[in-house]
């Protein structure tokens, strides 16, 4: 089983996410947003799950740095801008195969690791 978590090292539930993959024995492909940003493509799998609100982090620092509280985007500029502004993503995001998560979920990453073993 193999999953891919974007996040940053500094971010406390994107440590919590990789430590929980590792705990339990699972390979686990680190995207830092730092080096790299995800791809629109990536964003819009999350996006078309949670919608792209769900991908912002409003209480993130640099959204307050960017003035974007007070922003009416509509989605695709959201996601354009998501892709500029990396650090703007709420942390981690989570796929494995064709399912998502955003945030810490751990219910549904055991869930993940139950359905491979079968």
């Amino acid at each position: 089983m193999d999953v891919q978590v974007f996040g940053t090292h500094k971010h406390a539930d994107v440590r919590k996410a990789l430590r929980f993959f590792k705990e339990r024995r699972v390979n686990v492909h680190f995207v830092d947003l730092n080096e790299r940003a995800a791809s629109k493509g990536e964003l819009q799998r999350f996006a078309q799950k949670f919608g792209v609100s769900a991908l912002i982090d409003k209480d993130s620092k640099r959204y307050a740095d960017l003035g974007l509280g007070v922003v009416r985007y509509d989605d695709a500029r959201w996601l354009d801008k998501l892709v500029e502004e990396p650090l703007v993503l709420r942390a981690p995001l989570v796929r494995w195969q064709h399912k998502v998560t955003i945030g810490l979920a751990e219910g549904d990453w055991k869930s993940w690791i139950e359905a491979s073993k079968a």
